[in-house]
């Protein structure tokens, strides 16, 4: 069958299974088989797939209208400019979660270093904690080259992926992968940082029907629901950041957006609070000053 026509019946097959953006699933399985851009599609429809070109299409657009996101059928997806390896492992880092790296940027370029004289502000100390497919090290490590970076996660196949994408990118000098629970092994070990970041899980179980269909049915459930209220990690994470956070560290969360009003109690004994909305107007990121 020629490519043209394919493409076409691909666009109907997922149209017909209700997958978001049809078209530009379609095209990108496609360009996946074909190992080509999406220019090549446009400027060659009438080029013919072979056999296992057409099975491996009709696999792969199987597996895209049961719902499995296009993410871990290609295995990559940018953030933040970087290409990452993705897997079922890990959550699917999205444009959202970007806030949270324009918001530290922007805190670290004035942050002072007053709790150790002589400590250049180069030498910030932070911390991503849930880090996943390592996406928000990774991004900080590009944009504070001399940053000292730590990534925890509690399961050990996400912290592979992690420092799998940190090589691809030669950033895997430039941070620390620890398999622990959240903040605990840090506060044992008597270490600081100026910086704590994490999106955690936040979503409650009694919002399960609320997330798309894709989202809980195929990402792992324990980087996206946290408790019957959606705060239970949060709430360990805000009082362990408290602990291992130098005198006027950052916390820096990605948050749900039914949570600023919650947030804002749980947070009013520190020195300042800020809120970040996303570009449809809810508050996303959540920074807090000791």
């Amino acid at each position: 069958m020629q490519l043209g026509h394919i493409l076409n019946s691909a666009v109907q097959k997922l149209t017909a299974a209700a997958v978001p953006s049809p078209r530009m699933n379609a095209e990108l399985l496609l360009m996946l088989v074909l190992s080509c851009d999406r220019t090549y599609l446009f400027a060659h429809p009438e080029r013919e797939l072979t056999a296992d070109e057409q099975a491996r299409y009709e696999a792969a657009l199987g597996e895209r209208s049961r719902g499995v996101p296009a993410q871990y059928i290609t295995g990559h997806q940018e953030f933040w400019g970087l290409d990452l390896i993705v897997t079922p492992a890990v959550l699917i880092p999205r444009p959202e979660t970007e806030h949270v790296i324009e918001t530290v940027v922007e805190l670290a370029r004035n942050f002072r270093l007053d709790s150790e004289p002589g400590r250049a502000a180069a030498e910030l100390k932070i911390v991503d904690v849930g880090t996943g497919s390592g996406c928000i090290a990774l991004a900080l490590a590009q944009e504070l080259p001399r940053a000292e970076i730590q990534a925890i996660d509690i399961s050990r196949e996400p912290l592979e992926i992690a420092r799998i994408n940190a090589a691809r990118h030669q950033l895997e000098s430039r941070i620390v992968f620890l398999e622990e629970d959240l903040l605990a092994g840090a506060i044992s070990r008597g270490q600081r940082f100026d910086f704590v970041v994490s999106n955690p899980p936040y979503v409650g179980s009694s919002e399960e029907e609320e997330v798309q269909l894709e989202v809980r049915k195929f990402e792992p459930r324990t980087a996206v629901f946290a408790g019957a209220s959606g705060l239970e990690v949060i709430e360990r994470l805000v009082a362990q950041a408290r602990q291992a956070l130098n005198p006027g560290g950052w916390l820096v969360m990605e948050i749900g957006y039914r949570q600023e009003k919650t947030l804002q109690g749980l947070l009013a004994d520190w020195s300042e609070v800020r809120f970040t909305a996303d570009l449809q107007g809810i508050a996303r990121v959540v920074a807090a000053r000791m």
